[in-house]
């Protein structure tokens, strides 16, 4: 993100570090790496997996419901935004 300011200038969207050793702060990251250790232990060497796998993962994450998301999963939630963007009247 060494290019944050060049973001938040482009878009108008403020960008947000958390505090270094402070994993309350990122919540969903924290979960996230939770969850993948279901499929990856820590210290899993990612070289070692094909791409194939890999996506695979990625894929079985985003398909599963969330409670933060009231239980809807990621890629639901992230559909139904984008379409709600392509609904919004351009001026």
């Amino acid at each position: 993100m060494k290019s944050h300011k060049k973001f938040t200038l482009a878009t108008d969207i403020q960008v947000y570090f958390c505090d270094p050793y402070s994993p309350w702060q990122r919540g969903t990251n924290e979960n996230t790496n939770r969850l993948l250790r279901d499929y990856l232990p820590k210290g899993t060497d990612l070289s070692a997996h094909s791409q194939q796998k890999l996506n695979s993962i990625t894929r079985q994450l985003k398909e599963r419901p969330r409670k933060t998301l009231d239980y809807e999963t990621p890629v639901d939630r992230f559909n139904a935004c984008v379409t709600s963007i392509r609904l919004i009247p351009q001026a």
